[in-house]
C-alpha cells in the first residue's frame, strides 16, 4: 500500500504564503511547521484567535500520531499487532471500520493489512530488498482484509497478520484539523501534512485555494493547478518512495493480489474529496486498479474526482473538477455518460 509518508511535497501550497490574503478588518492569520509522522507538516488558518486552533490541530496530530504509530509500544496499533487482538479506542475502531470498507468497495486494492508484505521489501526500515518467491509467498498468506474483524471494539487478527494504517493516517488527522478549525471560529484554513493538502473553506479574499499538482517526472514542476475550497487533494505515485537493484526500479506502492510493486500503467493518481481518509485510500487504490477500473469505480460511486497521469503521459480528469483544474498539457475529461 502507501506506505504513503509523502517526504516529497506532492502538492506545493501555490497560493499558501501570498501577500495581501489578510486584508480584511479583525482577521488575524497564524502559521505553524511541524514534524510528525515521519514527515513536515505546513499548517496556516485565518480568524479571530488561530494561533489557539493551531496549538489544538498539532496537538491533535501528535495525540493521532502516538495512537497509531505501529512503532509505538503504547500505540493501540502496537497492541494489536503484537496480540493479534486488543481492546482500542471507539475512534481507533471507525477508522479501521473505515479501512476496511474502503477494502471491500475496491476489491482489495487497498488493504491495511498488506504491512508484512511491505516490511519484506523494506520500505519500513528502509533495509531495501527484493523478496524471494517462497518468502512472499508465505508472508502473501498473512494479507487479507477479511480476517480482520472488530467486535465491540476488540479488534482481532488471524494468521499472524498484522495491520499499519499509514495509509490513511494523515487524510484522517487533515479531517480531524477541519473539524478543530470549524469549532474554534477559523473562517479560512489550509493544511498539508506532508503533501496532503486540504483547505477550510476559501482563502480570506474570498477566492479558493490554488495548488499545484506536482509533475511526476520532475518534482519541481507542475502538470496543473487545482483550485478547492472545503476538500482535500491527496496524491499517491511511484516517485515517492523506491529504490533501485540490478538496474530495476521497485517503488513503494504494492499490489495486495501480487506482492509486487503495482503495474498498472499509471504514473500517479490525485484525488479530490471532501473527505479526506476517504482520498487517502482511494489514492492508493486506483493507482493499484489502473486508468480503466478507476473509471469504471469513479461512474460506479461519483463522490470523489480524480486527476491520473499514465505511463504514456496521458492526463485524465473527471468532469467534476474541469472548471478548476489548468494545465498547458493536454488533458483527457472522463464524463459519466
Amino acid at each position: 500500500m502507501k506506505s504513503k509518508l509523502i517526504l516529497s511535497f506532492v502538492f506545493f501550497l501555490i497560493s499558501f504564503f501570498i501577500s495581501g490574503c489578510n486584508n480584511q478588518q479583525n482577521l488575524t492569520e497564524n502559521s505553524r511547521q511541524i514534524f510528525s509522522m515521519d514527515t513536515v507538516m505546513e499548517l496556516r488558518a485565518y480568524g479571530e484567535n488561530p494561533e489557539k486552533a493551531l496549538d489544538l490541530a498539532e496537538e491533535e496530530i501528535i495525540r493521532i500520531d502516538n495512537m497509531l504509530k505501529r512503532s509505538n509500544p503504547d500505540s493501540e496499533i502496537y497492541k494489536i499487532n503484537e496480540n493479534g487482538k486488543a481492546m482500542v479506542s471507539y475512534e481507533t475502531a471507525n477508522l479501521i471500520n473505515s479501512a476496511v470498507d474502503i477494502s471491500k468497495k475496491t476489491n482489495g486494492a487497498f488493504d491495511i493489512s498488506i504491512t508484512p508484505v511491505i516490511d519484506l521489501w523494506g520500505f519500513y526500515d528502509k533495509k531495501y530488498d527484493v523478496p524471494n518467491n517462497k518468502n512472499l509467498s508465505e508472508t502473501l498468506k498473512k494479507v487479507n482484509y477479511k480476517n480482520i474483524t472488530i467486535e465491540n471494539n476488540i479488534v482481532s487478527l488471524k494468521n499472524g497478520m498484522k495491520i499499519d494504517l499509514g495509509g490513511i493516517a494523515k487524510g484522517f488527522t487533515s479531517d480531524k484539523i477541519m473539524e478543530i478549525f470549524k469549532k474554534n471560529n477559523i473562517t479560512s484554513g489550509l493544511v498539508s501534512l506532508g503533501g496532503n493538502v486540504q483547505a477550510f473553506g476559501k482563502k480570506p479574499n474570498k477566492e479558493k485555494w490554488k495548488i499545484g499538482v506536482q509533475n511526476p517526472d520532475d518534482e519541481s514542476s507542475y502538470i496543473g493547478t487545482l483550485e478547492i475550497e472545503d476538500e482535500a487533494v491527496i496524491t499517491s505515485g511511484g516517485y515517492h518512495r523506491f529504490f533501485e537493484k540490478n538496474g530495476i526500479t521497485y517503488h513503494h506502492i504494492i499490489d495486495p493480489k501480487t506482492g509486487f510493486p503495482a503495474k498498472s500503467g499509471v504514473k500517479s493518481v490525485t484525488i479530490i474529496s471532501k473527505n479526506g481518509t476517504l482520498a487517502d485510500g482511494l489514492s492508493t487504490s486506483l493507482f493499484i486498479m489502473g486508468l480503466q477500473k478507476s473509471i469504471d469505480f469513479w461512474k460506479e460511486n461519483l463522490n470523489f474526482e480524480f486527476i491520473i497521469e499514465t505511463d504514456t503521459n496521458e492526463i485524465y480528469i473527471t468532469e467534476g473538477i474541469k472548471n478548476n483544474f489548468k494545465s498547458t498539457l493536454n488533458y483527457k475529461i472522463i464524463t459519466v455518460s
